[in-house]
């Protein structure tokens, strides 16, 4: 081996591990993003699920006089709610990542939304890849003494999401959505 393929041979190495150390930087510092993404994907941990029992009180959003909802972050990090959806109650995980509020199949038959195969028209991006969820208009959305009406929403197919997520249709028509110290104070 003479010197100039050996110095290329360094030199590609080099990149190499600068490829990858620049991937782990990048995974660093989106961890908290990569994870919420997985999560809502693929759903909450066995831990994670306890959270959303009735009898827990982080369930029960804080409602304040002046309009203004407070939601307790959960161990995980995540705030989990109980949302009145078309006249029904359900669990449902306060996410400002989700363009819109995407419910499961089964918390979509109980607030008497019903949709067919054939309605799964919409295309979504993922962290398992691309899916299709049937795009639906909740007549009545309300955590807390906060109600909205009309919100723009979808269907994920059966057992493709978890929990339903209470996205940003919901968030945007709001007056204040802040978030610090482990708490997520709404304002209608």
């Amino acid at each position: 081996m003479d010197l100039s393929s050996g110095i290329k041979s360094l030199l590609a190495q080099i990149a190499s591990w600068a490829v990858v150390a620049g991937l782990a930087l990048v995974v660093f510092l989106n961890y908290d993003t990569l994870k919420s993404a997985t999560q809502a994907t693929l759903g909450n941990s066995v831990a994670d699920v306890a959270v959303l029992t009735p009898a827990q009180p982080r369930d029960v959003p804080s409602a304040r006089s002046d309009g203004t909802v407070e939601l307790k972050a959960g161990r995980n990090g995540h705030f989990q709610a109980r949302a009145d959806i078309n006249g029904r109650g359900l669990p449902v995980m306060v996410d400002t990542g989700a363009s819109i509020v995407v419910l499961t199949y089964e918390d979509a038959q109980a607030a008497g939304v019903y949709v067919k195969a054939s309605d799964f028209t919409q295309p979504v991006s993922t962290a398992n890849g691309t899916s299709r969820v049937a795009p639906v208009t909740l007549d009545r959305v309300s955590i807390g003494d906060i109600t909205v009406h009309d919100v723009r929403a979808a269907v994920a197919g059966p057992g493709l999401l978890k929990q339903t997520l209470l996205g940003m249709s919901f968030l945007n028509k709001l007056q204040r959505v802040d978030m610090r110290d482990g708490m997520m104070v709404l304002k209608d």
